[in-house]
């Protein structure tokens, strides 16, 4: 719940630009975690987590009736994410988790294939 008292638009500016940056700077997932648990309550890092499923299972065309049903989500929370999957930071997640399932097949296949003519 956000409250309803609102921040200084300057210090808002100032404190985004200070979170993004140290986000930025961030190297270990490790550490990338222990910044999540503590920035993030428990509600805040399921919802996180959920909506990017959700953005992945849209992009490869998944129902929202399976949405639901594999994320326990409602339909208006996959509207609501369906609503961001041309803007550019939703567009940058789906590109880098794209990214990561490709590595990951061929580095599989290559992995298969060395073992077959490579005595292992």
């Amino acid at each position: 719940q956000v409250s309803s008292q609102k921040l200084n638009k300057t210090l808002e500016n100032q404190i985004r630009q200070m979170l993004i940056g140290i986000l930025c700077e961030v190297d270990s997932p490790k550490v990338m975690g222990e910044i999540l648990a503590d920035l993030l309550t428990d509600t805040e890092r399921v919802a996180m987590m959920k909506r990017m499923g959700i953005a992945v299972y849209l992009d490869k065309s998944r129902s929202y009736e399976d949405i639901k049903n594999n994320l326990k989500v409602s339909s208006a929370t996959i509207a609501t994410v369906a609503e961001t999957m041309g803007n550019p930071g939703t567009v940058e997640v789906i590109r880098r988790i794209k990214a990561e399932e490709w590595a990951t097949e061929w580095t599989e296949k290559i992995s298969r294939g060395l073992r077959r003519i490579l005595p292992i």
